[in-house]
């Protein structure tokens, strides 16, 4: 009687158990590196807004206090948007015909709040940083705290146009709220002098416009939007910044802090 597999079919069969054990795998894989690749998170990609503003040029260059226009990020939850009353401060007597800054002019002239597109073309916010609105996030409570504008935004003072830093997923905040004694630095003024966390988030931008040279490692990372691997005397240091700081760490992973 003939054979009815060919012996070809042996190695079909293994290929098709090796493959009904892998191939599985690998779709999972795919899938989560892609959902965590920027092409889906949108992360280091500049996003488009009615007027191009460079964070570097006012921040770094001309030296602007974050809070000159973000008024509200010491005290609120949203750290506030300015208004265009805010641009012409200085708009009405320099740049005053450039062609870019013609909705901020128009805006001002007529009493109209510009109208920042989203990506579907309605108008509302086209924002840079957001989370689900089942999150709550406050950011007076983190800069109170001393966490760094960096820490969630990335390089914001190198960036010509506003991207995204971080992914902002549920894991990347929660590797901060488990242990943000990892997170924490303790940024001396010029003259050594001990600050407050809220005034040493905003000294370590004041220590990068005037070049200090006593800039540590760690402030240099965060200032350059990298990961730092903090040293076991760092970890020691931020565990004493966190009972300093009267951060209560056992109650950071609970539900109800993010979802409310």
């Amino acid at each position: 009687m003939p054979n009815i597999f060919r012996p070809s079919s042996n190695s079909l069969a293994k290929i098709s158990v090796v493959a009904a054990a892998t191939v599985p795998w690998m779709v999972i894989w795919a899938g989560s590196t892609f959902s965590r690749s920027p092409f889906n998170t949108n992360v280091g990609v500049p996003v488009d807004q009615p007027i191009p503003f460079s964070h570097q040029h006012h921040a770094f260059e001309l030296g602007i206090d974050c809070r000159y226009c973000h008024t509200a990020v010491e005290k609120a939850a949203y750290a506030g948007i300015p208004p265009t009353e805010t641009c012409m401060t200085c708009h009405s007597q320099i740049w005053t015909n450039s062609p870019l800054l013609k909705p901020v002019r128009d805006s001002y002239e007529t009493g109209t709040p510009i109208k920042w597109q989203d990506g579907s073309g309605q108008v509302g916010w086209n924002k840079v940083n957001k989370t689900p609105a089942f999150v709550y996030f406050n950011h007076s409570i983190h800069v109170n705290r001393g966490i760094n504008c960096n820490t969630c935004h990335g390089p914001v003072q190198k960036m010509h146009l506003t991207y995204k830093g971080a992914t902002f997923e549920m894991k990347w905040c929660l590797d901060c709220h488990n242990a943000p004694e990892k997170f924490l630095l303790d940024v001396k003024s010029e003259s050594g002098e001990k600050l407050s966390p809220k005034e040493q988030v905003f000294e370590l931008y004041g220590k990068y416009m005037s070049g200090s040279a006593n800039l540590t490692v760690s402030e240099r990372l965060l200032l350059n939007g990298l990961p730092r691997t903090a040293s076991p005397a760092e970890i020691k240091e931020g565990k004493e910044l966190v009972k300093e700081r009267g951060i209560n760490v056992k109650q950071l992973a609970d539900c109800w802090i993010c979802h409310r």
